[in-house]
């Protein structure tokens, strides 16, 4: 008995529409994760693109519990001497809104080039407005 593949061209992908505010951002970026990898799809196969398109509004309103607004830092490096630099959570909420679910999600994903197809299929948006409306998303309770 063979086991069977979707083809590619027969995977239907949805989209899906969360409303971020109030929610943890840990468990908030792992269901994101799952719907864009699509493990949540019975046709689940780990080196094809399956999963769906996510819509995420008001990603500046997350929580974390904790002092993790004050401890959790994000490091960047330009690969030249001394030039590390890091921000916290707060600062990095306060400059880009959306970056701090973002980066939650994509340390989620695979890191090659499937990984990269599928962080693509991420919609993030701070405010509680986003311009998907013509894909009619389904509301994702999380």
């Amino acid at each position: 008995m063979t086991t069977y593949l979707t083809p590619v061209n027969e995977i239907e992908k949805k989209w899906h529409h969360v409303n971020a505010e109030g929610k943890i951002l840990g468990r908030l970026a792992t269901e994101i994760a799952i719907r864009l990898r699509g493990k949540h799809k019975p046709s689940f196969c780990t080196f094809i693109d399956n999963g769906d398109f996510v819509v995420v509004t008001n990603a500046d309103k997350i929580r974390l519990t904790g002092r993790k607004w004050d401890q959790k830092k994000y490091y960047s490096h330009s690969g030249y001497i001394g030039s590390m630099k890091e921000t916290t959570a707060k600062e990095l909420l306060v400059k880009h809104p959306t970056e701090v679910l973002y980066k939650a999600v994509r340390g989620m994903l695979p890191k090659n080039k499937l990984g990269r197809q599928q962080l693509k299929k991420l919609r993030l948006f701070a405010g509680s407005e986003h311009t998907h409306a013509a894909q009619m998303p389904v509301d994702l309770d999380i």
